[in-house]
Parts: C-alpha cells; structure tokens; sequence
C-alpha cells in the first residue's frame, strides 16, 4: 500500500513463513477453539476487533515470538487484517471515484449555466487562454514574472513608493510564533509557515511606501512553552540595519501583536482553535481600529488609517481575515500553504480513514468550508506555484480555471460579468534573506589555512556531529532534509544508495530527519519510517556511510549546507510531491546544486535557478543516476553551483515583497467611510460642515454595485453630482444623500410613509448606543411572531430597572423584514423607540428608529442606515444572482404523480436591494443549505444563503453580511463595545446560528426555544456544531428548561451583567 512500507514488510514476513501458515495444520488458534467457522472467527475477532494503528504493535509481537505456531498464528491473523485494510481501502475508492465524477458533472452544468448567462459571443482569449497566463484584470504574465534585476532598478522603485505610507495586517493563529529562535519543528503546527510569515512581516515592514506592519498570531501564556509567547507586542528587528532606517516613525515598522483567545493557559494544536475564531476576530478587530487611529495622527492628519490589505495565511487565519475584511471593508489576500480539499483527497487515498473518521481527526470540513469562505472574500489569493494553482485549488468549488479565464476575457474587454467574481490566483515564490550568506569557495581537501590577521574559525559542532558516521568525512555529501514522513520519500533515497554501489563508493549521505530522544516516544508513522531506514541501512551494510543525527538546532541548519557544499555535495529532496521547495532555494544560497522531484514546486525552482536535476520520485533508478551524474561530473556540479548562485536573488525578500506589494496597490481602495464624519466618538458637534466628506468620498460610498441593483435611484444620485456646476457643492450634496435614502427606503417599503433619512438628524439620535452600558440582541429565531415576542417580553422583564433607567439598551436582530418588524411591534403593543437599532433580512439591513415619538400603523418610524449598504456591498451578485437562484427554484418541485408543484418560489414582496428572499413550501424536500452554497460556488457567485424562519424561508444576502457581522459594523461605526453585547438566543435557529455564539460577547441560550431547526436545518451539516461553538466558554449560559424572566435574570447574573 503506497505510504505505508512497514506493511509490505509484514507481508514480506508472511510470506517467508508461508509454509506454515499454508500448512494442513490448522493454527493455534483454530485448534484451540474447536468446532467453529472460522470466516465468523476472523470477521468478527481478528478484523473488525482491531485498529489498523495496532498493527505496528503486533508486528513487534510476533517478530519477538519464538514459538513457530504462535508466531504464524499472529501473523495469520495480522494477514487478514491487513487484507480487511486493503478492502477497506477499495470501497473508499469507490466511493471518491462516484463522488469525484457526481462533482465533475456539477460543475460542467455550472459552467454551461453561467456562460448561458453571460450571453454575449465568446472572444479567442476566451476559448484558448492557459490558467495564470492573463491576471484577473487581463495583464499578460506570460513569460518571466517582471524582477528587480539590479541594485539600481530597486533603487529606482523604492524612489517611486516613498511618498506611500501602508499599513498591511498578516494573521497567522496556530503554532508559536516569535521574531528570534523560532522553534522549528517543536511541534507539527510550528514549521515552515511560523519562519514564513514572521519574515515576510519583517521584509515587508523595512520597504519603502510601508509604514507599519502587524503579524496577528495567538498570545500562548502556557506553563508549557516559553514566557515570551505570552508577551502581547514584539518588535521585529530588521536583518540589514541600513535598511530605510532613516523614515522610521513613532509607530512604524513591523510587529507580531498576540491576541487573547481560547483557553487561557493553555497551548493547543490548530485543529482545536476553531470554536475560538470568533473571539480572535472581536480582538483583532479592537486592536485595528485603536492602531488605525493612533496611525490617523501620526501619519493621517487626523483620519483613521485604515490596512491596505489583510492577509490570511492557512485556513483558520483565512476564515479570520474574510470576517476582518467585511467588518472594515477592506481588501482581503490569503495563502493556503497547505490545503485542506489537497489533504483530504491523499488521505483518502491511502485508505486508512473513512471520510467522517478523517472529519473528526482533522476538522477537515471546516477547514474547507474556511478556504472556500476565503475565495468568496479575497481579492489576491497568493500561491508559491503554478501547481498549486492547476491541481489544488482547482479541487475547490469556489475556484474554476476554465470559469475564471471566460471572467477574466470578459473584465480584460470591459464586459459585464453578471455578478460572477474570481479571486487573482499570483504566482509570488517565497523570499529568502542571503545578505548573510558567504557560499565557501573551499573543499575538505584544500582549506586555507589561518594566520594571524585572518585566524580560522572554528568549526562548528553540527560538523563533527555528523561526521563522527562517516569512515570517509571527505566524500561529497548527498544531503537529504526533511521529516521521517511517508510523503517525503526518504525510503525510497535510502535504496537508491544502498543499491547503486558507484553511488556508494563516491558520496555519503546525510539524512537530517528532525530530532527525537527516542523512536518509541515518536509517532507511529514516523517511527515507522525511521526504523525502515534503519534497516535499509543494515540490509546494505550503509555504516560508515550515512549519517542520521539525533539533534540539530535551527540555526545549525545554514552550517549543515556549507558543509554540504564544502564537500562539493549535492542537496536532494525526493518527496512524492512538494508544494514549494524552499530548502531548495536555501541549498542553492549556499551553492549546492539539487536534485529534486519533478511534481510541484520545484519545477518552478528549476525554471528560475537551472541548478539541478529533476526526476521521478517513484523512479529509484533515476535518482540514483541523477546523483550519481552530479557527483561524478565535477564540470556539471560547478555549472549548477554557478548558476543557482548567478539567479538566487530572484528569491530574495525584496524581490517577493516588491511584487507582493505591486498587487496590493492594484486592488481597488476599500475602508470605512460614512456619510457623516464623526472619527470623534465624544465629540458634541453637530455642525452641518462637519456632515459630509467631499464629493468623491460620497459617490464612492452610496454607489451600488455595477453588476445590477434593484434601486433605480443610484442614477438620481449621479445626476445630481453631476449637474451644474455653479450650484453650491454642499446643497448638492445634501440633496443627493436624501434623494437616494428615499430611494432605498421606498424599495424596502413601498406602501409606507417614510421619515426623511437626513444623516444630520441620524447622528442626532445614533449616539445612545454609545451611553449603554449593555447591549442586550435579540436574536432568537421563533418559530412564530407571538413566540418572538413573548421572548422579547421575557428579555424587557428580565432587565428590569435597567430598561428603563436607559443603562441597557436593546436590539432586535431578526431575519424578517422591517415591514414586518413594524407589523409585529405594533401587535405586540411596542413601540420602535424601545430598540436603538434593528437588524434585519437576516444582517443585510440595519435600522434605527426615528425621532418621533408616536406612530401608528400606516406610519414608518425607523431610518435606514445606507452607509452599512456601501459597506457590505463587496461582490454582490445583483440581478445575476436572483437569476440563477430564481433558476434554481424553479429545479425545485415536488412530483405528485404526473403533476409537479414548485417547492421554492421567488417572494418579491420581502426582497430587497441586498437581499433575495424566497418562500419555501416543504423545508423537508428542499437540499441542505451546503449544497445550495456549492451551487453558486461553482457558478462563481459569491453570497451568504440562509434557511430563516424554520426552513420556511431563504435569504441571499451579500458574501460577507450576516447578523454577527451587522453587530461588528455598529461596533467600527459607532464605537459600541462588543464585550458589553449579550446577545440572546434559542437552542437552535436559522442556518446562520453558529456565527451569533462565538466572540467577546456574551450569549445566553433560552432552552428549549426554536429547538426543532436542530433535526429540520442542522441535520445535515459538514460539521457537528459542537466542533466550532465554545460551548465550554464562561461567555456562554443556558437557561432553565421553563426559560421564564426570572431564569433569563438569574442567567445574567452568573455572567455579571446584573446585580443579584
């Protein structure tokens, strides 16, 4: 079985003890129990009573046996064991090959569909285009990526970008990140990416046109890892010193901020952190706007500086940036590093795991839901390969190559889209930093020797820790670094050296395969391959010949390569497919040439250093050759060296972080702007001049999207900037913004009076969110309006004086429309004053009421927030959207014999300008909100689909809009803290619930309440819900069964809110 060569020498051992297992004695076994069948003794005793992990141990047991009979009883056994594995591994093919084929032809149909909609005639560039050769824009990449090729040209560049001053954020969670010592490899989730990001943060944070850069990470206070993971700022010390050091501000540069979340006191790997993404996202979210506003008056003259961009590294930092991008509306970049769809499919692969037992060890669907939420968002997604690109993302629903080159025909030619996005895939290798770096000139044989101004140093211990293997230290060193992992191909290194004796009698070979104090205290899998290697070596008598320390330190690994190269060596790395390569490029520095698989990264290496080989990783034979190729050829082994020295600075950081940058500033400038500018939370100002930004702030801010928008409107709004120009430009203005908030509230609401939404007398009333000491949301999904309201009432009796004193205040988040919020406070005898804000259809709208006092019926008393409009607005599908959905629907029927009655219809009346509702007759027969998504993932339409209201019901709403988002919105926009926020929910609720229980608020679950959505529309999640909501958190209390007033105050009071 492929990645599992400890099995095949079980079946090596079975074999060579075939006599007695094919004997006609029966076994031990089988004559002990007597009279019995023996097919039922081995389904039921032999396999399916073991794990597949405990082969390993019953191969030590019985190799250990010296009994003949037990020994072949036990190894008998372990036979069909592993023949059940085998079977196992069969029907689990068979089931990818059905779904792999199920999702082929979905996709085909969604790409028929969407090109159907965008009618218009194909161009060439649209039938015949390869992926990554045209950007999302259209720009030609064919070709070399542009590089700094010289000192002058940087120079040059840099000239060009001072007058920029950026503020980027990166955010990587898991693992321990810190700017010096980095421990590598400590654990799986502190590799290759923690050395990454903390350089990247580093480089980028000394190039000119940034001013500040933030590495957001986890703050790790674990009496198991060291006290500096729990200090919450670190600065990062530029490498080169003379690096811009001159444009230096207060608060500039780069730095790693750690953010409170998850348990406290306590160091958990990655797969664990997913209930505490929320609370990481509140926390993040307070220290961007407090570093925006401190960057506002350094740099800004006054105004917020908001991020140019934030980049999500891995999934659970990409599902993070997505939410911190909708809160403040601005550009968003991710890098997968490794893939969850990627690693879902080896796994299956390899057949030891079943999908749900994949799930729960790895949390792998939400991971993958949290990739695919990072497609729906970014606007760059940033890749070290082009087969990452052309194989691993392309596994993805989000993600279509073909799809993306018609969109990307079609941008190129100003055509519209019909609300269809693709994220930019950009190709940007990893940097390195070399200005440290003196490849060595010398071999083993002729050293310089020291004199008195120029002594010889030392060497370092590393070399005669490995050297102390070898019985010729002066043989060039084959150099192999990497884990004892399966994938990584070191089994397969091992036997092409033992067997090729000119190999052998050339070269010694190195394997730097981590460190361990014990085999036994490692994992099973790399225990495994380690003792394979063991053996390999004894089998072909390699002592003398091979070295495999115990121990090395990260900073031993540069003085590994120069010994390496000192020994006019070659680097390899074997693995079965490598995403990137970058010790590669870290061998190259130093002047080794490689020798490197053929599948993935390295190709690209190659392309760019032409310092090696490369070959088949399956193909012993060919690794060996190459080796032996460069080893033997000292002609060929100095080109290789030369050339990889010649092209390495197209790796450098300044190399990467240029490009990097070049794409930041290509994306379209998004932040948070409003109608009113009121950056002073306390100010008491209400001075009509101080109302209004000028007029491209504003026609940037209420414009809606290009792709078609139910408001007919927008272009009242346009005419009226563009008009005379001898009219005063406030005057214009002014009416422009009240022209178009009449626009938006007549489409919600036809039939209603509507208040003028002027935005002066908004501020007017907006700031008694402010003065609250407690928010108290509303957000319980009822099955009925009385239900909603006998909670509401159940809530206003539970806060008691504190109602009415105005220290709490209150608000409504709620799937229903405002028409039909007005409907039901009138029957429940309320008023809209009672509330400070509404949100609704689901968080696609925020309301607040208006200024009077009595109303009836027929009146409207709320006010539209139109600036949460222009904020959530980003890639929403407009009328493309509602007419795949309205297709859809249509696809949707019940078939009563020969008659067909429609499930899904459209509800015009409850649509609005950001949210398409649709009436559902029987939830029951509809398809889970999953695969609603995947649908128009596929079809690139990026939206937020809700089953609301008990099934009854569906919401579009744009990607990034939800009711837990509005609640961050009021937090950016009005300064409402969200730790003072309990928000109130049921036992379940609509399919959006999961997003209201995370975060620094506080929630209490009313029992028993909206509980049957649990079985209607949660039953067929990708997750259980327990694997993504804290409910273990101190935030989070339920009530009693009975859920009275007294057991909602009884439930506040255990979280501190009230006073018993």
């Amino acid at each position: 079985m492929a990645g599992n060569d400890w099995i095949n020498s079980y079946l090596e051992a079975i074999l060579d003890v075939g006599s007695g297992i094919e004997g006609p004695k029966s076994s031990l076994l089988l004559r002990e129990r007597g009279r019995f069948s023996p097919t039922r003794y081995f389904v039921e005793e032999v396999i399916t009573g073991f794990d597949e992990t405990d082969l390993y141990r019953s191969w030590v047991k019985a190799s250990a046996t010296r009994s003949p009979q037990e020994r072949n009883t036990r190894l008998e056994n372990m036979c069909w064991r592993i023949w059940n594995l085998a079977r196992q591994k069969k029907q689990l093919e068979g089931e990818e090959a059905q779904r792999l084929a199920k999702r082929r032809l979905e996709r085909e149909k969604g790409r028929r569909e969407a090109t159907a909609d965008m009618s218009e005639d194909l161009s060439e560039g649209e039938k015949g285009d390869v992926v990554s050769e045209l950007s999302a824009h259209g720009e030609s990449n064919r070709g070399k990526m542009p590089r700094i090729s010289s000192v002058d040209a940087m120079e040059t560049w840099a000239n060009q970008q001072k007058e920029k001053k950026l503020y980027i954020v990166l955010i990587s969670l898991h693992g321990l990140i810190r700017g010096e010592n980095m421990e590598l490899g400590r654990d799986s989730d502190t590799g290759g990416q923690v050395k990454y990001v903390v350089e990247l943060a580093r480089a980028l944070g000394t190039m000119p046109g940034v001013y500040r850069v933030d590495l957001l990470t986890r703050q790790v206070s674990a009496p198991e890892v060291d006290w500096s993971y729990g200090e919450p700022t670190e600065m990062l010390t530029p490498r080169n010193s003379d690096s811009f050091t001159d444009e230096m501000g207060e608060s500039s540069g780069a730095y790693i901020i750690r953010v409170p979340f998850g348990p406290k006191d306590k160091y958990i790997e990655k797969e664990l952190l997913w209930p505490y993404i929320p609370e990481f996202v509140d926390g993040a979210l307070n220290h961007i706007i407090q570093m925006s506003k401190v960057l506002g008056e350094q740099i800004g003259g006054g105004q917020p500086v908001w991020p140019a961009a934030i980049h999500g590294h891995y999934a659970d930092a990409g599902d993070s940036a997505a939410l911190l991008s909708g809160a403040l509306n601005v550009p968003m970049l991710f890098t997968g590093h490794s893939l969850g769809r990627d690693k879902l499919e080896q796994l299956l692969k390899q057949g030891r795991m079943s999908r749900d037992e994949i799930n729960a060890t790895y949390k792998i669907m939400r991971r993958i839901e949290a990739e695919e939420l990072s497609l729906d968002a970014s606007e760059i997604v940033i890749t070290s390969t082009k087969q990452e690109i052309e194989e691993q993302w392309r596994l993805y629903d989000g993600f279509d190559p073909i799809l993306e080159r018609k969109l990307r025909a079609r941008i190129k030619r100003n055509v519209s889209c019909h609300g269809r996005f693709m994220p930019r895939m950009v190709v940007i290798p990893p940097g390195m930093e070399f200005h440290h770096i003196v490849p060595h000139d010398g071999d083993m044989d002729g050293e310089t020797e020291g004199n008195e101004d120029n002594p010889a140093t030392p060497d370092p211990p590393i070399w005669s820790e490995i050297m102390r293997f070898f019985t010729n230290p002066r043989k060039p060193m084959i150099l192999a670094l990497a884990r004892p992992d399966p994938k990584k191909n070191i089994t397969t290194l091992v036997k092409a050296f033992g067997e090729c004796r000119p190999l052998r009698e050339l070269a010694n070979l190195t394997l730097i395969m981590g460190n361990r104090d014990s085999i036994d205290d490692m994992s099973s899998t790399n225990s495994s391959v380690l003792m394979t290697i063991l053996k390999m070596i004894d089998k072909y008598d390699l002592y003398g010949q091979v070295a495999y320390p115990k121990h090395h330190k990260q900073s031993d690994v540069p003085d590994i390569y120069r010994l390496a190269a000192k020994t006019k060596g070659v680097f390899i790395n074997p693995a079965f497919i490598e995403p990137f390569g970058l010790t590669l490029i870290e061998a190259a520095a130093y002047g080794l040439p490689m020798v490197a698989t053929k599948n993935g990264g390295p190709v690209d290496i190659h392309r760019v250093l032409d310092n090696g080989l490369l070959v088949d990783p399956h193909d012993q034979q060919s690794i060996a050759d190459a080796l032996l190729k460069l080893v033997a050829d000292k002609q060929l082994w100095a080109k290789c060296r030369q050339n990889g020295l010649k092209n390495i600075h197209l790796f450098s950081w300044p190399e990467h972080c240029k490009t990097y940058l070049s794409r930041i500033v290509s994306c379209k400038t998004r932040h948070p702007q409003w109608q009113r500018n009121d950056g002073n939370e306390n100010s008491d100002s209400e001075s009509p001049g101080d109302s209004l930004r000028d007029i491209q702030d504003i026609s940037l801010n209420l414009k809606f999207s290009l792709d078609g928008e139910k408001s007919g409107d927008s272009a009242t709004l346009d005419s009226a900037l563009d008009s005379e120009e001898a009219v005063d430009r406030k005057s214009k203005l002014e009416s422009a913004v009240l022209n178009w908030s009449k626009g938006v509230l007549r489409e919600t609401n036809k039939s209603a009076n509507i208040e003028k939404a002027d935005p002066n007398t908004i501020v007017n009333k907006f700031p008694a969110l402010r003065m609250r000491k407690h928010i108290f949301v509303i957000a319980v999904d009822s099955d009925t309006s009385t239900e909603l309201l006998e909670n509401i009432q159940k809530v206003f009796d539970a806060a008691g004086s504190a109602k009415t004193s105005g220290v709490v205040g209150f608000i409504l988040s709620t799937a229903l429309t405002i028409s039909e919020i007005q409907s039901l406070l009138f029957s429940g005898g309320l008023s809209a004053t009672d509330f400070d804000a509404f949100i609704c259809n689901s968080g696609s709208e925020i309301y607040y009421p208006s200024s009077s006092s009595e109303v009836g019926p027929s009146e409207f008393p709320f006010v539209v927030d139109s600036d949460y409009h222009s904020h959530i607005e980003y890639r929403w599908g407009g009328e493309g959207l509602r007419k795949t959905l309205v297709r859809w629907a249509a696809s949707i029927v019940d078939k009563k014999g020969e008659n067909e009655e429609q499930i899904v219809t459209e509800d015009e009346q409850h649509s609005a300008s950001y949210c398409h509702a649709f009436k559902v007759k029987n939830p029951a027969l509809v398809p889970p909100i999953k695969e609603l998504r995947k649908l128009m993932r596929i079809q690139a339409l990026r939206c937020h689909v809700i089953y609301c209201q008990n099934g009854t019901k569906l919401h579009a709403i744009p990607v990034l809009a939800s009711r837990s988002q509005a609640l961050r919105y009021l937090y950016v926009r009005w300064g409402v803290e969200l730790s003072n926020m309990i928000l109130f929910v049921g036992e379940c609720g609509d399919t959006d619930y999961e997003g209201l229980l995370g975060g620094v608020h506080k929630t209490v679950i009313l029992k028993s309440i909206c509980s049957s959505a649990r079985s209607l529309l949660h039953s067929s999640r990708n997750y259980p819900l327990e694997d993504v909501v804290p409910f273990d958190s101190s935030n989070i209390v339920q009530t009693t069964e009975q859920c009275s007033s007294d057991d909602i105050r009884e439930s506040l009071v255990k979280l501190g809110v009230l006073m018993v």
